[in-house]
């Protein structure tokens, strides 16, 4: 019995190295199937409050627009159109046709007025105040903070090709732990077809 236990040592120290590779490459592989699904990113300023705080985390849904169109309200994460390498979260005002319009302290899509919780605060117009149509494969952003938001008013509109995904979960602080709120954007007045 001792040489037979003696021959089948090395045979199981292989089979232990065997399973750690196993469990190491498995582990590796699940980490990067999640990262094609969903990625975290953390608020890095004011731009987005008071929906969202400097120092937040959220978990983005990178799949939400596989399948769909991002719609008004929807808060997203894109790549900064004058830096890729920089994600910025901004919630979606202008859709593919829409005219945009910054005017007398409010936003205006197709000439109706956004409903939106915090008009009193002034609004600056930028660069791109308009009226401004959408383009093709573009979306229209701002910040919920817009007097503070470097946003579509400054750098234009985005192509739909640099969204990351839908702000989906926030994941911390814990005291705000919950699934992220997208806003019902439709102008007011405004009938669907």
């Amino acid at each position: 019995m001792d040489a037979e236990a003696t021959r089948n040592e090395p045979a199981y120290g292989w089979m232990m190295v065997r399973e750690i590779v196993e469990t190491v490459v498995l582990s590796l592989i699940i980490f990067l199937l999640i990262r094609q699904v969903v990625q975290n990113y953390r608020i890095e300023n004011h731009s987005m409050e008071p929906s969202f705080y400097e120092g937040q985390f959220v978990l983005v849904n990178k799949v939400a627009y596989w399948f769909s169109e991002p719609k008004r309200g929807d808060v997203i994460v894109f790549h900064n159109p004058r830096n890729t390498r920089e994600d910025y979260i901004k919630r979606v005002i202008g859709i593919p046709g829409d005219t945009v319009e910054v005017r007398d302290q409010k936003v205006f899509v197709n000439g109706m007025p956004l409903p939106e919780e915090y008009p009193h605060r002034p609004i600056p117009p930028g660069e791109y105040a308009g009226p401004f149509v959408v383009g093709e494969n573009q979306l229209f952003v701002m910040g919920d903070n817009r007097p503070n938001s470097s946003d579509s008013r400054v750098f234009g509109p985005i192509d739909r090709s640099l969204v990351v995904g839908q702000a989906w979960l926030r994941i911390w602080p814990l005291n705000v732990f919950g699934i992220v709120q997208h806003a019902d954007l439709a102008p007011e007045g405004y009938l669907p077809d």
